[in-house]
């Protein structure tokens, strides 16, 4: 398996410290969309590293491609997970959310208010980190999502795909296939950017004003809301469907609020969302999707153990 090369790329076949340690962030970027949970997916990193630095010399400078074979233990390592994480989200209270990630800065307009991202940084902020993009990964058999998003998503081949998932590259071809039709399946027309933003401005103005009519015209009447509190924070234990439902629902929540509430614009998971404070504190994420001007789908992570990288950012 051979890693793919981005701009800003400087590897090279040399398994020195420097060389290894550079896999990092792809080890990273690769596992968080496997997993849907940056804690987990770090986890797994370090286990892959474990298992480098467990090997002698020897077997090290056996290695042609560390990285290559750094990306093969990761891999595995997370087929693994995924094939245990049914059984452990069944336990799992409430709705359960991918972990979401924050973007390197607030959105002005639905444009980045940052300097140039790195090049190396391009994955992270593609379609293939937003939360409705994860959301859907979240239906795909382990190997299904493993094959895609190695193949499609990493553009590995489907031979070195078959090195992870164990099976032939026929197979892991038919996999991806599969995970594609899952994906078109459920895909709406995405909202620009700005189209986001915008929505997404008036959205929270409505919210902070209180203004019921408002919200059902932002709202889809078939909007939906999920909420993950994973039993440490309150959350709806059931999705909220329903544009005036819903609207009821966010007025009555700003109105029961005791102390500062607040809500600021954040990037979450590469697209414009909402991070909200409670007395200064982050208590709450709020990730959207919008077709034709209108939300469709709020996913809302109140789980703290979900919130950390957005306590210390």
């Amino acid at each position: 398996m051979s890693t793919p090369a981005e701009p800003g790329d400087d590897r090279h076949d040399d398994p020195g410290l420097s060389t290894v340690a550079g896999e990092r962030r792809h080890l990273l970027n690769l596992a968080y969309r496997m997993l849907g949970s940056r804690a987990d997916a770090e986890d797994v990193v370090q286990e892959a590293y474990a298992r480098w630095y467990a090997m002698s010399r020897q077997e090290q400078d056996a290695v042609k491609a560390p990285g290559a074979w750094l990306t093969t233990v990761a891999g595995r390592i997370c087929l693994n997970l995924l094939g245990s994480a049914r059984v452990r989200r069944e336990r799992y209270v409430g709705q359960w959310i991918p972990e979401p990630v924050p973007g390197d800065t607030d959105w002005i307009g639905g444009e980045r208010s940052a300097a140039p991202v790195d090049p190396a940084d391009r994955v992270t902020l593609d379609e293939s980190i937003t939360m409705a993009f994860l959301v859907v990964l979240e239906a795909m058999t382990p190997a299904e999502r493993v094959a895609f998003i190695l193949h499609d998503v990493f553009r590995y081949s489907f031979a070195e795909v078959a090195e992870v998932v164990g099976r032939t590259p026929g197979a892991c071809r038919q996999l991806a296939s599969s995970a594609r039709r899952r994906l078109r399946a459920t895909r709406a027309p995405a909202a620009s950017p700005a189209q986001l933003a915008g929505v997404i401005r008036e959205f929270k103005e409505a919210w902070e004003a209180k203004d019921i009519d408002a919200l059902v015209g932002l709202l889809d009447p078939g909007a939906t809301v999920t909420a993950d509190g994973g039993g440490l924070a309150n959350a709806e234990p059931s999705p909220l469907e329903g544009g005036e439902r819903i609207a009821r629902h966010l007025v009555e929540l700003a109105t029961r609020s005791v102390g500062d509430l607040t809500f600021e614009p954040r990037t979450v998971n590469a697209e414009p969302g909402l991070v909200a404070r409670h007395d200064g504190a982050v208590v709450a994420v709020y990730a959207f999707a919008v077709a034709e001007g209108r939300i469709t789908h709020i996913w809302v992570v109140l789980n703290p153990e979900k919130l950390r990288s957005w306590t210390t950012d």
